[in-house]
């Protein structure tokens, strides 16, 4: 078994970008600038954004972050999303999820300048995506195609399941994972919370993505020896012991599978701060006009 490692793997790529944004800036420039609306004070959400900020900072972008309260209107949050879409010192941004219940987040993905959404959310980098046309895309597959190709995982021709039918993360990893590409070509299925027998899919599969959100709901008695298992679950679960009283867990129930991996990924460490990294990626394809 080996450990996908995603920090020294990020770290990588991060460094590969520090020195393409030394010389964007090189050229006459103005550095990449990455915007991040943060509504209410979760406190997941609130260390993601933080994280990106910093990353921002190690690679020499520029970053706001934009703090807003959680009893925060609809149309407040819309108003600021448009003076976003309309600074043109800003290249692209975020707004983070999930939203306060009484904002509809579909309205405000909808909302963003798809020239912006470097969270690749928006329906026009969505059907971008599905088409193969030059996009943004989401952050967590993009950054997962990343682990599975820096650690020279082989795709073409395997059994892939995706556990887990999201916007965010289940279906564009189906679909990036079944083109016709060099990290591609799977025969991927997709399955769900109405899935029949979800064991007897995975007991088939060469890799597995969990998206579940479900904390160990991936266990030994439903992987097969050799499979590839990327966790993308981070879900926080009370840890007294620790200086936070939380700790994350991820989906998968690492102990009993990890043994019988020949790659996975720990949580955490693994997918989060390849998220991070294909933001970043997506921010300096937008600040060079590489897509739009």
């Amino acid at each position: 078994m080996k450990l996908i490692d995603g920090k020294f793997i990020a770290a990588t790529i991060q460094l590969e970008m520090a020195e393409e944004v030394k010389e964007f800036v090189a050229k006459g420039n103005r550095p990449p600038h990455l915007a991040a609306i943060l509504v209410g004070n979760d406190g997941g959400s609130l260390t993601y954004v933080e994280a990106k900020v910093k990353a921002c900072e190690r690679i020499g972008f520029n970053s706001t972050l934009i703090q807003l309260d959680e009893n925060t209107s609809e149309e407040q949050l819309l108003a600021a999303v448009a003076q976003l879409n309309n600074d043109s010192s800003i290249d692209g941004f975020i707004v983070q999820l999930p939203l306060p219940k009484h904002i509809n987040e579909q309205k405000v993905i909808e909302a963003v300048d798809p020239k912006k959404d470097v969270d690749g959310f928006h329906p026009s980098n969505v059907g971008r995506m599905v088409l193969n046309l030059p996009c943004f895309l989401p952050a967590t597959p993009s950054g997962i195609i990343q682990l599975l190709k820096r650690s020279n995982i082989e795709t073409s021709g395997k059994n892939c399941v995706v556990i887990g039918r999201s916007n965010i993360v289940g279906t564009p990893m189906s679909i990036l994972l079944s083109r016709n590409s060099s990290m591609g070509n799977c025969t991927v299925t997709l399955v769900h919370s109405r899935t029949n027998d979800i064991s007897k899919f995975t007991r088939a599969a060469d890799l597995i993505i969990v998206a579940i959100g479900k904390p160990h709901f991936l266990k030994a008695d439903m992987v097969k020896e050799g499979v590839v298992v990327i966790d993308v679950g981070t879900t926080r679960v009370l840890a007294p012991e620790t200086k936070n009283g939380w700790r994350l867990q991820g989906d998968v129930k690492f102990d009993e599978v990890a043994p019988k991996c020949s790659w996975i990924t720990p949580v955490p460490g693994g997918v989060g701060p390849m998220t991070i990294t294909g933001l970043l990626q997506n921010t300096l394809l937008a600040a060079k006009k590489a897509v739009y």
